[in-house]
């Protein structure tokens, strides 16, 4: 009787090099991306993200409006999806859509850039769970997007709100600049820091550590960025809606009829308003819708940017002599 010859072993691919069929690869090899190649996959990434969800994103907005008309109050998703597309029709869905499309693709590209830079020059790349590296890489990267996406932000709940009369991000550009002047693009920018410095430094601290947890041998796999992607996205954005819920309020002032909600100067105003209104049950509007954005959302977003990042970042494999 013959003894079978043991298996090979699993192959690494490293930089540069171009997968065979049934190789093992290891994708920690890709920490020396190009920057250009994490702010491209950033930029994919981010379009492809809030694109496909968009239309919950709009539900979320509309449900934490205050003071909003009974035709526009929603107490499901379903229930909204239905009162929306019935009454609006369905392209009412996908208002305001272009202004997170021409925002969202250079934010996401400094977001991931800077990132991937900061996190690997403060030794985030080294073994082990390194959450202080990755926590302040995420909160610095964030600052610097968050300020070019701000007033696309704006443009965008200005558009998704109930009776917009918007039907273009140049005409509310404009119409918003005329009336309120460029403060208005920049109110939010404070209370959106305070929501997505924390919202970040945890999304990123949860989803590196998850996908070590779950992929301890650091080979590629893309089930596992998925799955880190959406838990992490999950547990960030419970943790920082009531941050969200007077983000919305400030950056929607200006279409209220509510004179308190219109004078609205800054995130403790936002927070006395809306307690003062709904106690704490208000800090929880639009949860639900939040959670289900923010977990497929991320779930997407960081199965889009690792698989883009280490395709882009493959390179012709040369000629066997």
């Amino acid at each position: 009787m013959t003894s079978q010859a043991p298996p090979p072993p699993a192959v690494s691919l490293k930089h540069g090099d171009v997968a065979e069929e049934d190789e093992e690869i290891d994708y920690e090899a890709l920490t020396g991306v190009p920057i250009h190649i994490s702010m491209l996959a950033g930029s994919l990434a981010g379009i492809t993200e809030h694109a496909a969800l968009y239309p919950v994103d709009l539900i979320r907005t509309r449900m934490q409006v205050l003071a909003a008309s009974p035709s526009a109050t929603y107490t499901s998703i379903s229930q909204a999806l239905t009162r929306i597309s019935s009454a609006e029709g369905a392209r009412a869905l996908w208002r305001g859509v272009s202004s997170v499309i021409l925002g969202a693709g250079p934010a996401h590209a400094i977001h991931f850039g800077m990132y991937e830079t900061i996190k690997d020059l403060t030794g985030g790349n080294r073994e082990g769970h390194q959450f202080a590296s990755t926590a302040f890489a995420g909160a610095s990267a964030t600052i610097a997007a968050d300020a070019f996406m701000n007033p696309f932000d704006v443009i965008k709940q200005r558009m998704q709100q109930h009776g917009s009369e918007y039907r273009s991000v140049l005409t509310c550009a404009r119409t918003v600049y005329a009336t309120e002047g460029l403060r208005a693009f920049y109110i939010s920018y404070p209370t959106t820091l305070t929501m997505t410095v924390p919202f970040t430094a945890a999304q990123f601290t949860v989803y590196e550590w998850a996908k070590k947890v779950l992929n301890p041998t650091e080979r590629y796999s893309p089930i596992t960025h998925a799955i880190s992607g959406g838990f992490a996205g999950a547990v960030a954005a419970a943790i920082t809606n009531p941050l969200d819920v007077a983000k919305t309020l400030l950056q929607t002032r200006g279409n209220s009829q509510d004179a308190q909600i219109r004078k609205a100067n800054g995130m403790i105003e936002a927070f006395r308003i809306i307690h003062e209104r709904e106690g704490m049950k208000g800090f929880a509007r639009g949860i639900k819708p939040r959670i289900l954005t923010f977990m497929p959302s991320n779930a997407l977003c960081w199965l889009s940017y690792e698989g883009f990042r280490f395709l882009l970042n493959q390179q012709p494999k040369p000629p066997s002599t």
